[in-house]
């Protein structure tokens, strides 16, 4: 039976964050994992570059055993009361589920005082402390990188797609690492400079 990832997307969910991932999946773990969506509602949800999805699941039938909860950034963080988003959260980590933040979601993942324990970054330190409030007192364990794991926490700014994708690739074993790091190396270099044979 495969495992679980479940995507967390919210309306006007910035769906280059979510693609790469996404899609290495299906190309390295195919065997392994299955990717899902999750929404407040099942309502349909559109990404900022337009295009529309049918989640899965709600947070009220999403499903008990999952491997990763991946919260994909957007719009609606700032905007949307997730209050319940915070307590799947919360159970996510404390039993052991790998947990995936990027964008104005890692910001999030400060509010619910979950980064205070971890090594993280996020867009900025002053947006992340604005956002997360006296929830927030992780500042020592900042650092300013595109992408931070520690542990099974992957934090990510929003330029950081790839190097998202990779680190939650590296936590969930997906592959083995060399083959990880050749499929960053080929999407992040590029066909011609990459050099990797057989991609």
């Amino acid at each position: 039976m495969k495992k679980v990832v479940l995507f967390f997307i919210l309306d006007q969910f910035a769906d280059w964050e979510a693609a790469y991932l996404s899609s290495a999946f299906r190309s390295l773990g195919e065997e392994q994992y299955i990717v899902k969506t999750v929404s407040l509602t099942k309502d349909k949800v559109q990404s900022v570059g337009g295009f529309q999805i049918l989640p899965d699941y709600d947070i009220l039938s999403m499903p008990e055993e999952y491997e990763a909860l991946i919260l994909i950034g957007g719009l609606a963080w700032k905007e949307t009361d997730v209050t319940q988003i915070g307590e799947i959260v919360k159970s996510t980590y404390e039993r052991g589920g790998v947990i995936g933040g990027i964008g104005d979601a890692s910001a999030f993942l400060g509010a619910t005082g979950i980064l205070n324990k971890v090594n993280h970054t996020s867009n900025e330190l002053e947006e992340l402390k604005q956002r997360a409030k006296d929830a927030y007192t992780g500042e020592m364990r900042y650092i300013r990188k595109q992408a931070v794991r520690d542990g099974n926490m992957i934090t990510a700014n929003d330029t950081a797609t790839l190097e998202f994708a990779r680190e939650v690739l590296l936590a969930l074993g997906v592959a083995p690492e060399s083959e990880i790091m050749d499929w960053y190396r080929f999407h992040k270099l590029g066909y011609y400079e990459a050099s990797i044979p057989d991609m």
